[in-house]
Parts: C-alpha cells; structure tokens; sequence
C-alpha cells in the first residue's frame, strides 16, 4: 500500500456559501472522523486530493496530514468523495483517522490473471464481484485482491470462499459468493453428416 502525504487546512466557517467559496478558491471542504475524535472541518486542495489518491492504491492509500493544528502527522484514509455529478470533480471529502495498530475494514478491487480454460472453448467470462470487502491492519492493505482465472472452466465459478489471501487480510463477504464465473455451454460433439 502506498503512502502519500496531503496538506489540510483547519476550517472554522462552513455552510453552502462558505463551500462554494473554498471550490471556486481550488479547494473542498472535508471533514477528518475517527474512533473517539469530535469530527473536524477541514479545507484541502482539490490537486492535493487528486495527488493523495492517485496510483494503484486509490482511495485505499494511506495518506499522512500535514498541518491542521493537532491533526497534523495524523494517519487517515479516504472514506467517502462525494463528486460533482456531470464534471465528477470533487465536492467534499471524508476522512477517517486510523490507528495503524488497529484492523480497518475496507473494500478493495478484485484483479484477474490468466485466461480461463471456458474462454477457450467459447465460454463468457462473469466478473460478478468488482469489490470485495476486508478487514487487515492498515499496513497490510493490498491494492487489489488478485484472482487466477487460468482453471476455471465453463459453467464453473470461483468464491470468496476460494480465494487466496496473504497473511493478515481477512475477507468479510459471504463465503458461498460466487466472484467470478465461465458462463456458456460445453460444446457438444456434432455426428459428421453421411
């Protein structure tokens, strides 16, 4: 998991006004939250959001706080972006301060490797599951839940229950699931005309 850095800024006015100030200035407003801490309004930069959770991690990346009186140096994560519905750039931000001695519950996207034995023979690959949800120390978040599909054959799935993870990450989904599937029917052996 990759570890940023973002800016903040603490905020004393808030309201629809004082929001439409901050978003015309560059920046969102933001609310930093966690177990046993009053919340707190924040200002961030919409470049340094964008920076924070770029890469493989995403919104899963652990970001440190710099500035924000006593929340600065603090370890958060982004909970929520909520986003401008036709530009989809950001219109605020919650942040979750984490303990990093602490499990977390998060989602992570699921990747696929390999090209599944049901695809060959004509088979339709079924990602029904994008996201599976997790619980792990923040340490240990992955940036996605890799599935081999290299085995998978028509009218077959892999479940939660089936998939493989590294030491420390505890899937919290049904394990009866079914995340990703072959569908399609086995060709059938045609007689030869006579």
């Amino acid at each position: 998991m990759q570890q940023k850095q973002m800016n903040i800024e603490l905020r004393t006015k808030t309201g629809t006004g004082a929001s439409r100030r901050l978003r015309t200035a560059d920046m969102i407003p933001g609310v930093v939250y966690g177990k046993g801490v009053d919340p707190i309004t924040v200002s961030i930069k919409i470049r340094d959001l964008q920076d924070a959770i770029s890469g493989a991690g995403g919104q899963n990346n652990l970001i440190t706080l710099i500035g924000g009186g006593t929340l600065d140096q603090n370890i958060a994560i982004v909970a929520d972006i909520q986003r401008d519905p036709i530009r989809r750039t950001p219109k605020h931000v919650d942040l979750h301060r984490i303990n990093p001695n602490e499990k977390i519950r998060i989602t992570v996207p699921v990747a696929l490797t390999g090209t599944a034995i049901g695809v060959k023979e004509g088979g339709l690959l079924d990602l029904a599951h994008h996201e599976l949800r997790i619980e792990c120390l923040p340490g240990n978040i992955p940036d996605c839940i890799t599935i081999d599909v290299s085995n998978l054959k028509i009218a077959h799935s892999i479940h939660v229950s089936e998939i493989i993870l590294p030491d420390g990450i505890t899937l919290l989904d049904q394990p009866k699931i079914p995340v990703v599937s072959v569908l399609g029917r086995a060709k059938e052996d045609v007689p030869a005309a006579a």
